[in-house]
């Protein structure tokens, strides 16, 4: 393999990764992993993690004002609201759109299929090309006699 093949891979590799954007997790590892530890902070347990709760409002894409003032939006940029039963608290929780995993996917998908496309045309081109040349070859043979 030559530099062309690691170039076609360093290409297709970024284009996946502006199609397919950051990670999920890396936003998440980004916001705890800001120089304090966690013995130092003081920590307090979501009644979403911990114990009975009601979905007051099913998980929306959070508003510009809520990305400014509400953590939970910062993890995902979708947020659900619940109840909490033991202490009759409401608060925000980080939740996944099943519409915008859905669009991912299908963009993926796409990708995926655009690139196999792709592929397929390179390798009938690099075909035909060693035919003409296997094709000269003997044309070169033949005439050589």
């Amino acid at each position: 393999m030559g530099p062309k093949w690691f170039l076609a891979a360093a290409t297709t590799t970024a284009l996946l990764g502006l199609l397919l954007g950051p990670p999920p997790g890396l936003a998440e590892a980004a916001l705890e992993g800001g120089g304090k530890s966690s013995a130092s902070l003081p920590e307090t347990t979501p009644c979403g993690q911990t114990g009975d709760f009601v979905v007051m409002q099913q998980c929306t894409a959070c508003t510009v004002f809520q990305v400014k003032t509400v953590r939970e939006c910062s993890k995902t940029g979708f947020v659900e609201q619940i109840n909490c039963s033991a202490s009759d608290k409401g608060e925000f929780r980080s939740c996944r759109s099943m519409m915008r995993e859905a669009r991912i996917f299908w963009k993926f998908l796409g990708a995926m299929l655009g690139m196999a496309v792709a592929f397929a045309l390179l390798v009938v081109c690099r075909q035909r090309m060693l035919d003409r040349k296997a094709l000269e070859k003997v044309r070169k043979q033949i005439e050589s006699i």
